[in-house]
């Protein structure tokens, strides 16, 4: 059923009459529709409410570790730098290689004494063959003993145990970021609440103003103040609500395939503690991922130095062949004579000139060794900076955090009492305002301390390695 209706403001009549007939031509409109109403909320079907998935801590790192590109790349050069320590590994062992060959060599239209129980054969144009026909089956096994092998698998050991830890470092740098990011949609959801909180104190605020004044006990003044900062605080809830849908967005990133899933946030139910300061910078020596990382990496140019410095010495090599080299693919040629058999070879170059260059790879060498020194160095210096800076500002806000928490309830019972005594007329409506915006700050300031605790504490558990 179509109902057209055209309606014109006439001159003379006011827009307040215009909207009216709108609104009087909408009501039949609507109440001409009954069936159709019906039938289509008949016809709709809600969709299914899906509960919000809890995530606690642990479960939101484990989540992590499966969706970080960082963390994955990581995991895939630690795998990958370990199969190379075995490749070089191998390379220390002996090879084996079986070797099949059949030749045909154009005869020269002479013939030779073929020394296999025949009196002569046609004899090959190419004097590096045997035979016109020669047949080879053979397993060859090869080693070469040098000091280069024994520098390859030190440098694949170093470069293995650098990828571990930078693994590692990747590792506890994905559980700090996590847990930032979890504490940080916590603390965004609790100044949500804070947010809302204030707001409705400030609508009952600017009622008790309103009363007030009608009762004429306030002046107008104090009902225009109220409405201000009633205000305000919807702003406030406006920017708090977008903040934490920006905090669960950018952690659901992390967590789900889709960024959107609704989830819900558990924290620990204990406060982690602060140990001391000898545990910690024990922890760091022992267990710190960057002092390892350097480490490795001077490791690994201490045996590319070693690498370099065995082009000086000669290399040794011994092949032992077992098989069939003969014009015939058969154990026994003609007459018995036996083709299968074995030889053995030894090979030592000993170099003697190659214009320096080994002096030069070995100068290279030891100028990358030098600069892997200094780095080691510096990342012993860095590690203790960064124990006493880290463990300063854990302790500060471990003492800081109880600190806001007495805060927060000296700034309710000041806003409590503040109110009562603008009730009984003793205190004016800026000092209730100014209670109320103290008790969201202080509020506010005790979520951001728990977030500067807890990554305090994450930073502090990547150097310890306690995470």
């Amino acid at each position: 059923m179509l109902l057209n209706v055209k309606l014109q403001s006439k001159p003379g009549r006011g827009m307040a009459l215009f909207l009216i007939d709108i609104l009087s031509w909408s009501a039949v409109w609507l109440a001409s529709m009954p069936t159709c109403h019906a039938q289509a909320a008949g016809d709709s079907n809600p969709a299914p409410t899906v509960a919000p998935v809890a995530i606690t801590l642990d479960e939101a790192i484990k989540r992590a570790e499966t969706s970080d590109p960082a963390y994955a790349a990581a995991a895939a050069e630690r795998g990958a730098t370990a199969l190379d320590r075995s490749i070089a590994l191998n390379g220390l062992l002996p090879g084996v290689v079986y070797h099949n060959q059949a030749l045909y060599t154009q005869p020269n239209g002479q013939t030779n004494q073929a020394g296999q129980g025949v009196a002569s054969q046609p004899a090959p144009r190419f004097i590096a063959n045997n035979a016109v026909r020669e047949y080879a089956s053979q397993a060859s096994i090869n080693e070469t003993l040098g000091l280069a092998g024994v520098a390859a698998v030190r440098h694949a050991d170093a470069v293995s145990a650098k990828a571990a830890a930078e693994f590692e470092i990747a590792r506890r740098g994905l559980v700090a970021g996590v847990t930032e990011m979890f504490y940080s949609s916590l603390a965004a959801d609790q100044k949500l609440a804070v947010a809302e909180r204030a707001h409705q104190e400030s609508a009952d605020f600017t009622k008790l103003t309103q009363q007030r004044e009608n009762a004429r006990e306030a002046a107008h003044a104090d009902t225009v103040k109220a409405q201000l900062e009633e205000q305000q605080h919807n702003r406030d809830l406006e920017d708090a609500q977008l903040a934490a849908e920006k905090a669960r967005l950018e952690l659901g990133i992390l967590l789900f395939p889709d960024p959107r899933t609704p989830f819900t946030l558990q924290p620990p139910g204990v406060r982690p503690t602060l140990g001391t300061r000898e545990d910690a910078e024990q922890a760091a020596a022992k267990n710190n991922p960057q002092l390892k990382s350097a480490l490795a990496a001077l490791d690994a140019s201490k045996a590319d130095v070693l690498s370099a410095r065995a082009a000086y010495l000669p290399d040794l090599g011994m092949n032992v062949t077992y098989g069939i080299d003969a014009p015939q693919l058969a154990v026994n040629g003609p007459d018995s004579v036996k083709n299968l058999g074995y030889s053995a070879s030894v090979t030592l170059d000993i170099p003697v000139w190659d214009w320096l260059s080994t002096a030069h790879r070995v100068k290279q060498s030891e100028i990358r060794r030098d600069a892997a020194a200094t780095a080691l160095t510096n990342a012993q210096r860095s590690l203790i900076a960064d124990i006493d800076e880290v463990y300063s500002d854990a302790a500060a806000a471990q003492g800081q955090l109880d600190s806001l928490d007495q805060s927060v309830k000296d700034a309710a019972e000041s806003l409590r009492l503040t109110k009562l005594r603008y009730t009984a007329g003793e205190a004016t409506v800026l000092e209730v305002v100014d209670a109320q915006n103290e008790y969201v700050t202080i509020q506010n300031a005790r979520e951001d301390g728990q977030v500067r605790f807890q990554t305090a504490m994450a930073n502090l558990a990547t150097l310890t390695g306690n995470n």
